[in-house]
């Protein structure tokens, strides 16, 4: 077979980076954060099922450092996923297209994500004596 000169498909080395590449990108990664941590909610419910000690153990480790870290970032990729999913389903309804509104949202649902983590953080951290 002779070797003939084929045009290389573009990727991310070749497109300059925008916020609709990013939002696409952190919606997938985020899918991805949300099944681990579903894993996660099944050991908390686990330990919950399997009396006082476990669970102890289990809020031990969700109060730690390392815990505070990963269920805060589990709730910005639930908060961010669940915005983003809103925006990709106005865009099926055939909404959104023009590139200035698709800037818009794109920017809408990640600041939107990071106010609604700060309010679900807050309301958990002011409820009960904190979280």
């Amino acid at each position: 077979m002779a070797n003939r000169e084929r045009p290389l498909s573009p990727h991310l080395q070749v497109y300059r980076w925008q916020v609709q590449m990013v939002t696409s990108i952190l919606h997938r990664a985020t899918g991805v954060i949300l099944s681990v941590g579903a894993l996660l909610i099944a050991w908390g419910l686990s330990a919950l099922a399997a009396g006082p000690d476990a669970w102890a153990s289990f809020i031990a480790c969700a109060r730690s450092p390392l815990g505070f870290l990963i269920l805060f970032g589990w709730t910005w990729a639930f908060a961010y996923h669940l915005l983003n999913g809103i925006r990709h389903l106005v865009q099926d309804a055939g909404f959104g297209y023009k590139v200035q509104t698709f800037v818009r949202s794109s920017w809408t649902s990640v600041i939107g994500s990071l106010v609604l983590t700060a309010l679900i953080w807050i309301v958990a951290m002011m409820s009960r004596g904190g979280a």
